[in-house]
């Protein structure tokens, strides 16, 4: 009988208690909704990425793994700086193709004798 008059009050103790937070808790209502966690350090606007830039760059985690978003945005940088790169790589090459032939040409004529000496 004692042992149940003991778990009487402390359920009546735990009761008081949750319900006295409740009421108490109810003038600053409930919690407001955090911002999702953005992108700080996103990759820079105003000039091209570089090794280091892509190194520090780093996701914040959300409930299933990253932001799509910031991810798409940062795949879409880096695959638009790839393909200028790209683009900018071949024109240098044809340009030193252009000079290598232009260089080669002159050689050549250069080589040839004059018509005067060949008689």
């Amino acid at each position: 009988m004692v042992m149940f008059l003991f778990l009487v009050i402390a359920l009546v103790v735990v009761v008081a208690g949750v319900t006295l937070a409740v009421v108490s808790g109810g003038d600053s209502g409930p919690l407001p909704d955090a911002d999702p966690e953005r992108l700080r350090d996103s990759l820079p606007p105003d000039r091209p990425v570089g090794r280091p830039d892509v190194e520090r760059l780093r996701f914040p985690l959300v409930v299933r793994g990253y932001r799509m978003a910031d991810v798409d945005d940062a795949l879409g940088r880096l695959g638009a700086e790839l393909a200028e790169r790209d683009a900018r790589i071949a024109d240098l090459e044809s340009a030193l193709a252009g000079a290598r032939a232009a260089v080669a040409h002159q050689h050549v004529v250069m080589d040839k004798p004059a018509p005067e000496e060949q008689q």
